[in-house]
């Protein structure tokens, strides 16, 4: 009996590792579950792709947004492509990169849906800014329009399946059923984010 339950542990323990799998591509480095993404970082990348087929969605997530008095959910943008970017004024890389941001919203609110309504938009997540009074103004003083949740604490994390809370900026690039088609841990480009979602405007 002891060697059975033995044999049946080893057996469990072999089928959970080729579950996780060991190849280091970044799709089947992710696990799914439950239905929903689960983050890793093969081999530490910065820049991680996701092959349609190998996508799972997000869970969803809502909030207060940075603008006083309204809420944020990310099903306020069913069918669209959505690019998460979490983002805090006190962040070097986060300013440095916010125009592109603006272009990224701005490129994919151009591309409308088959009922008219914009392809896309950025949605940031303002993290570790206790005074939002302050992101608002960095919003308005750089001509930034797409929507923030505010977030100080980074809750938000959990929900996009455990990325990393303390890599800021993230960028977490959703498509139409708000499944992760890319994620970048570093500060982007307008190019490196729209080669990514200009396609995912495409799918079905």
């Amino acid at each position: 009996m002891r060697r059975l339950i033995a044999a049946l542990g080893v057996a469990t323990l072999a089928l959970t590792v080729t579950a996780c799998g060991k190849d280091d591509t970044a799709g089947q480095d992710a696990v799914a579950i439950g239905g929903t993404w689960s983050f890793v970082a093969p081999g530490g990348k910065t820049d991680i792709t996701y092959p349609e087929s190998e996508r799972k969605p997000v869970k969803q997530f809502s909030g207060d947004s940075l603008v006083a008095g309204e809420k944020i959910s990310l099903q306020d943008y069913e069918g669209q492509v959505v690019v998460l970017n979490a983002w805090g004024q006190w962040c070097g890389p986060c300013r440095s990169e916010s125009d592109d941001m603006q272009e990224i919203h701005e490129t994919l609110q151009a591309a409308k849906t088959a009922d008219g309504k914009p392809g896309g938009t950025v949605l940031g997540i303002n993290v570790k800014d206790y005074q939002p009074q302050i992101s608002r103004d960095f919003q308005k003083d750089n001509g930034l329009t797409y929507p923030s949740l505010y977030d100080p604490p980074f809750k938000t994390a959990t929900a996009l399946g455990g990325i990393p809370a303390s890599v800021i900026p993230t960028t977490i690039v959703l498509d139409k059923h708000h499944r992760p088609a890319a994620v970048f841990l570093r500060e982007v480009t307008a190019n490196d984010v729209l080669q990514v979602a200009e396609p995912l405007l495409a799918e079905k």
